[in-house]
């Protein structure tokens, strides 16, 4: 039979929806506030106390708590983003191993609060880091006083998120983080931007306000500048920076630091050491080249990044040959992040109030706290005092008697018997009662009697000191400028930002190319290659001072943008461009070439292939005058076609080679021979017929057999010239061991027909038995050794045929006047 249910059935409106009426508006705005707060009070923005959001705060609390000290052993950075978000921080591990990063880059922070180990990022996250299971980390020397004394009831702790720990509300901080590393966060409705400042400025600063509480603005920027940013550069315009360290907004520039090098032999270049604050080499080289590809910036050949760990940050942006250096770096400045501008918003937490703050505002709320954590710690550290000089005079009590206070004990029934008697017969209270009978025997001599007594003098004098600081104003702000003194000396480093009023005088008046002004390209004895600034020749008096390699052997009037050709023993003709040698100061003593570029840089010689002259391209000029080490002489018809950069200005016969090469002015000049046996043969240019490039020349000096030309040249018959020669020895010519030389005037040497084998211009003496070196040409003639070194020429001897004088320098080269 079926058992009837005795359960009572549920009224009909047991299921029946309930559903509260509330205006959506009203809700939306308790839920978004509500959020709101959250973001601003526990997530974005710094406490103006410590500098500090949440996340910042718990990681180094937590990295105290854990122990890890500067001098301890790092751990992996996933323990300690465990550890924070175990026990502190509700949200997730990616965000707290960001902030952990950030605190470790002294790229980001001006004192980093974390010493990291291993891949930390690069400049501008170009390279971000690694991830927390590789990387390790402790804390910075610096972050020990961000938490010094905070065991000492110094700041409140509130519960955490579980309400199951503890931690605190701010941390005691003994420097201004906020100031020194400023701050970044975006909440809802409003912003912080903080710049870092240095360290020493600051507290100067905030000194000085402790000293004078009414201090204005303008003498607490006598002290603070500016900002000081840990990537170095330059701040342009410092209106801005007034702005916000009055009302707590602003706005000012950031400039790389750049300087203007030669980069390469041929080519100038931007040497960028210093970026703007956050802004990484990889970001500006990405938009130059975009700049470039797009054809929006010109003069630009190159960017490399040289950064190493050695040498820092070192971004080198070559510049094409013929653009001003100063007028591509403000085109950068103008396009590319190596200028950027930084936004100041101070804005933190004040009481739990988000405030906008100026400079003194954000000093006086940091003091006013450094104030209370030092009257705290005092207060602590008293009454931990007070207590010890308790127990201390207790024991003394008991060791006055300690015979009695021995017999009580014995005699006593239990340990509560015999402490109700000692505190009954000595007046002790429980507390040293206790004390007493906990103490072993042993500590019960004379001697710790009297280790006692110094303890209870040196305890009374120590509360004496914090109660007089802490019932005296002027003794605790003394105390605490004290402090933060010690700080700046031990943690103070040298500013590494400049601070300019204003961006000086803008390049946008120089053209971006080189004008193409008159200069002369000059080439020395030693190889080296230049332009000069004009074309104003050198002062008469050159030849007064002597420096290394003064010996100008070859110059030819150009323009900064025009061309030149360089003559080569091969016969060859090679083009350069003038705008890519090195230019020199403009000239104000003898000719000094040490500024210049080897000329190999410029042309490509081949095996045994030397550079003979260099040469004007001007086709109305009467041309280029040659001689062969086998006597031919050719005069060349200027035809060079500027569609080629290599010509032929000789066909030259198997074993020959050019000598010398010379640009004739006006075809009246006297073309010199000078051969190896010491003859020389003068004759006019006028009788050489002009040929064209490929033609061979015709015979100018008639050799013996067995001889070879060492020098041709032309020189003007209406100039005061000179010959120089040099006797040798063909056994020791190797070796440039010279026995005696011989300095003679032109005018000394008639004109004899061309191919005929002229007359000597120098006797041999014994143990000679050729020439080393000739040279003719105008005087005061130059001389040097072949590394460039000076070098004397011997007194003028007046005969043709004559033998030389021993000389205290083997000479290498001589020349004269260029100009």
């Amino acid at each position: 039979m079926a058992r009837r249910s005795t359960k009572t059935p549920p009224p009909d409106d047991a299921y029946e929806e309930r559903i509260l009426d509330i205006d959506v508006v009203d809700e939306m705005r308790g839920s978004y506030l509500e959020y709101a707060y959250s973001v601003i009070y526990s997530r974005a923005l710094p406490d103006a106390r410590d500098g500090l959001k949440p996340v910042h705060r718990r990681i180094v609390y937590q990295m105290n708590e854990m122990g890890l000290r500067p001098e301890r052993g790092y751990v992996k950075c996933a323990r300690v983003v465990g550890e924070v978000m175990g026990k502190l921080h509700p949200h997730g591990d990616a965000s707290i191993y960001d902030a952990l990063v950030r605190m470790a880059q002294p790229f980001s922070m001006r004192v980093p609060l974390v010493d990291g180990h291993g891949n930390f990022g690069s400049l501008g996250n170009d390279d971000p880091p690694a991830a927390m299971r590789y990387t390790e980390c402790r804390m910075a020397e610096a972050t020990s006083l961000m938490t010094e004394s905070i065991e000492e009831d110094t700041v409140d702790f509130a519960p955490n998120y579980d309400g199951q720990e503890q931690e605190p509300v701010a941390l005691p901080a003994a420097f201004p983080n906020l100031l020194v590393n400023g701050s970044s966060g975006i909440a809802v409705g409003m912003a912080t931007n903080m710049p870092p400042h240095n360290l020493r400025e600051v507290i100067a600063a905030a000194r000085h306000l402790i000293r004078f509480p009414n201090a204005d603005l303008d003498a607490l920027m006598k002290l603070v500048p500016g900002p000081d940013l840990p990537t170095g550069g330059r701040i342009v315009g410092l209106d801005g920076v007034r702005d916000a360290y009055a009302t707590g907004r602003g706005t000012f520039k950031m400039r790389a630091s750049v300087a203007i090098e030669t980069v390469t032999a041929r080519r100038k270049g931007l040497v960028v050491t210093e970026l703007p604050f956050t802004v990484g080499p990889e970001k500006v080289i990405a938009k130059i080249k975009d700049l470039v590809n797009a054809k929006k910036i010109q003069g630009i050949a190159d960017v490399k990044d040289l950064t190493d760990r050695e040498h820092g940050l070192r971004l080198v942006i070559e510049i094409k040959n013929g653009f001003v250096p100063e007028a591509v770096l403000e085109q950068l400045y103008k396009l590319t992040p190596m200028e950027e501008s930084f936004g100041i918003n101070n804005v933190a937490l004040v009481d739990g109030q988000p405030l906008t703050l100026g400079l003194k505002e954000l000093l006086e709320v940091y003091l006013d706290h450094r104030f209370e954590v030092v009257r705290r710690r005092s207060e602590y550290r008293r009454g931990k005092r007070r207590d010890r000089l308790h127990l201390v005079e207790g024991l003394l009590t008991a060791l006055v008697d300690i015979d009695e206070v021995i017999r009580l004990i014995r005699s006593s029934e239990n340990s509560a018997q015999a402490k109700q008697r000692l505190m009954e017969r000595f007046s002790l209270s429980e507390v040293q009662t206790q004390y007493i009978l906990d103490t072993p025997l042993r500590r019960l001599t004379k001697y710790d009697r009297i280790e006692l007594e110094a303890e209870k003098e040196k305890l009374t004098a120590e509360i004496e000191e914090l109660t007089r600081i802490l019932e005296s104003d002027a003794e605790l702000r003394k105390l605490v400028s004290a402090e933060l003194a010690a700080v700046a000396k031990k943690f103070g480093t040298d500013r590494r930002t400049v601070l300019l009023e204003s961006a000086g005088t803008p390049v946008a008046a120089v053209p971006l190319q080189v004008a193409d002004d008159p200069c002369r390209v000059l080439l020395s004895s030693t190889g080296l290659v230049a332009r000069t600034a004009d074309n104003e020749p050198f002062p008469k008096d050159a030849g007064a001072k002597r420096v290394k390699h003064d010996v100008i052997v070859s110059a030819v009037p150009a323009t900064a943008r025009g061309e030149i050709g360089v003559v080569t023993s091969s016969g060859r003709l090679l083009r350069i461009n003038v705008v890519d040698l090195p230019q020199l100061a403009a000239p104000a003593a003898p000719p000094n070439l040490s500024g210049g570029a080897p000329l190999a840089e410029f042309v490509s010689l081949e095996d045994d292939e030397t550079v003979v002259c260099l040469t004007t391209l001007d086709e109305s000029s009467p041309g280029l005058a040659l001689g062969t080490e086998q006597g031919v002489v050719k005069r060349v018809v200027p035809d060079y076609p500027s569609n080629k950069d290599e010509l032929e200005v000789i066909t030259l016969k198997d074993g020959d080679r050019i000598v010398g090469a010379v640009e004739l002015r006006t075809g009246e000049e006297d073309l010199v021979f000078v051969t190896d046996d010491a003859q020389l043969l003068r004759f006019q240019a006028s009788i050489v017929r002009p040929q064209g490039r490929p033609a061979g020349g015709m015979a100018g000096i008639k050799l013996t057999e067995g001889a070879k030309v060492i020098t041709f040249t032309a020189v003007d018959p209406a100039a005061d010239a000179v010959v120089f020669t040099v006797a040798g020895s063909r056994g020791t010519l190797d070796d440039s061991v010279q026995t005696t030389a011989k300095l003679t005037p032109f005018d000394q040497y008639p004109r004899k027909g061309r191919a005929t084998g002229g007359v000597r211009c120098q006797r041999f003496l014994k143990g000679e038995d050729c020439l080393a070196l000739a040279w003719a040409g105008p005087v005061p003639a130059r001389a040097a050794q072949k590394n460039g070194t000076p070098a004397e020429l011997p007194e003028v001897d007046p005969r043709r045929d004559g033998s030389g004088t021993s000389l205290p320098k083997t000479v290498g080269v001589v020349a004269g006047p260029v100009f």
